[in-house]
């Protein structure tokens, strides 16, 4: 069998459904076969970045390896951003890339380059990948391809990448046997750690003593498909639930356990609440930087801390003095479900929590602002999106609005890049959640910024006439650098403000054949809202005109304890944006 015939037919034995890419020289084989051997719909996208993203949300979405492609030379290495957002954030993906002919490569020579677009991007991706080989031998592909899907969603999922050669993607495989006993992938039976027992009594022992418990919820739910079984044991323990960025959709909004988002950008009364724990249960959290902030001290400092995480690099790292265990989430929730604590009175910690975000509530944080109150919007927004299956958010501002803010069903998911932390991430992403939610409604919410890396992906969804309602924030700056300007630059808005301006979007979406409108006054903030969902089958795009100065409030104030928050307290360090 032809290899670009095996690998489409291997594609599909594995319930790939979709294929992102952008067509170049190098994929060609690969795109006919998939054409003329499959039923796997080939989503063209404008860009490859684009495509790699569609994957990620796809992923994302559906739990199984997103599959992109991409032609050698530009078309790979534009790859590699969402190959890196793909590994931080623990998304399977599968990418595939053409490679010039094996007799066009330069091999030991000492030349830059030999065949035209011939570039190395196994060594390239290799750091941001589970694993990133070169096919020279035909016969390699069926236990390659088979190794990547399963490399992929193991263990903590990622990206893994394949770079097949133009003329292996030609040549013949003499050993089909695997394809012809393909069955569907079994799930990995992953032992307990036997530190479990110890980790989980030693963890109940406190928990009886403790006045103040919180857990922690990190993305590591999500990647390691366990949002159902933490619910069960949430709702076992009784303990409120704070969560990163990555685990803002892990409990519903009105999940009376809930507490709101921790961090940088977090809910202030989520914040004070962790300040005032006792006890901390982390799980599937790497208590990175703009979780804690910079005090690292203050963060552990009065409280006791359980980590649970699947790799043992990220225990006691940047937080030392923990109680860890190196587990899989799945087996250790599966373990704390079935050995429950003894119940503990914790009403009065409850009746506090509430308390605090009664004081402190989200759309309050709008001190100072004119215009549409940001997190106002997201409450209003969640009002009209009941039917939407997930919300993407790109990099800025809006991001931390939205996690801050959005009120999320038990069955909407919200997607946004962590870890790359990736601008121009939402428009594609969403188009991949949407194909892997099979045409489900999806809601994007970026900035004027982030929309312009990739608003060429606003012909996808006409084409493919997607259910994705997008709503661009126009502050016309770069908000969170702008604001980051204000703090540590005495407002010098270079790039950010100066030397920076926005299109109408409502008039390049109607180039695009996409309906659109646009808003800037409160009072008509919901009509303009409900206008998205006329046509709930239909895409949709909503600009949003919001004040130049307007801040994300609350912010960390770094160096001090998390819970002392800007506007009201100064920072006292640098920090990143």
């Amino acid at each position: 069998m032809k290899a670009a015939d095996y690998i489409s037919k291997y594609l599909e034995h594995r319930g790939v459904g979709h294929v992102f890419e952008l067509v170049g020289g190098m994929i060609t084989f690969l795109l006919d076969s998939l054409h003329q051997q499959t039923k796997i719909e080939i989503v063209s996208m404008h860009h490859e970045q684009a495509a790699g993203f569609a994957a990620e949300g796809y992923g994302r979405i559906t739990g199984v390896p997103g599959v992109a492609m991409a032609t050698s030379g530009p078309g790979a290495t534009n790859l590699l951003t969402a190959i890196g957002s793909c590994y931080f954030d623990s998304t399977p993906a599968v990418f595939i890339t053409g490679q010039v002919n094996r007799h066009e490569q330069k091999g030991d020579r000492a030349i830059r380059q030999l065949g035209f677009q011939e570039t190395d991007i196994v060594a390239m991706a290799r750091p941001v990948t589970k694993a990133a080989w070169l096919v020279n031998d035909p016969d390699d592909l069926p236990r390659l391809l088979e190794e990547a899907f399963d490399l992929a969603s193991s263990g903590r999922p990622g990206p893994v990448l394949i770079d097949v050669p133009m003329d292996v993607q030609r040549a013949e495989i003499t050993d089909i046997s695997r394809l012809d006993n393909l069955r569907p992938q079994k799930a990995v039976e992953v032992a307990a750690n036997p530190n479990a027992v110890e980790f989980w009594g030693a963890f109940k022992k406190d928990l009886a003593a403790a006045k103040r418990p919180l857990i922690l919820a990190g993305g590591g739910i999500r990647s390691s498909l366990t949002a159902g079984s933490f619910r069960e044991l949430t709702r076992s323990l009784g303990i409120p639930v704070a969560y990163s960025l990555m685990a803002v959709d892990v409990l519903p909004s009105d999940d009376p356990l809930r507490v709101g988002l921790i961090g940088s950008y977090g809910n202030r009364w989520a914040n004070i609440a962790l300040a005032e724990s006792d006890l901390l249960l982390v799980l599937g959290s790497r208590l990175d930087v703009r979780q804690t902030g910079a005090d690292t001290d203050g963060f552990k400092e009065g409280r006791t801390i359980y980590h649970v995480d699947c790799e043992a690099g990220e225990l006691n790292n940047r937080v030392s003095g923990c109680r860890v265990l190196v587990s899989e989430l799945d087996t250790f929730i599966e373990h704390a479900i079935a050995e429950p604590p003894m119940s503990s009175t914790i009403s009065e910690w409850k009746t506090r929590i509430a308390e605090l975000k009664s004081h402190w509530p989200d759309t309050a944080e709008f001190r100072d602002g004119t215009g549409i109150n940001p997190n106002e919007l997201m409450h209003r927004l969640s009002d009209v999106s009941k039917a939407a299956v997930a919300y993407v958010l790109d990099v800025g501002q809006h991001q931390m609005w939205g996690a801050q803010s959005l009120d999320l069903a038990s069955h909407q998911r919200l997607l946004t890049s962590g870890g790359m932390g990736a601008m121009g991430f939402a428009l594609p992403a969403a188009i991949g959640a949407c194909l892997g939610a099979r045409n489900k409604p999806v809601v994007v919410v970026a900035g004027d910024g982030g929309i312009q890396l990739n608003i060429q992906e606003l012909q996808t969804i006409f084409r493919l006439q997607l259910p994705i309602k997008i709503i661009v924030i126009n502050n016309k700056c770069h908000g969170m650098v702008r604001q980051f300007q204000e703090s540590y630059f005495h407002g010098r808005y270079q790039s950010t403000l100066w030397g920076y301006s926005t299109p109408s979007f409502r008039k390049l979406a109607e180039a695009y054949e996409i309906t659109s409108a646009f808003v800037e006054d409160t009072a008509e903030l919901t009509t303009a809202l409900e206008q998205c969902w006329e046509n709930p089958q239909a895409p949709f795009l909503l600009e949003v005109g919001i004040a130049t100065e307007t801040n994300a409030y609350p912010k960390m104030a770094f160096g001090l304890p998390m819970s002392q928050m800007e506007p009201l307290a100064k920072p006292v360090e640098m920090e990143g944006t």
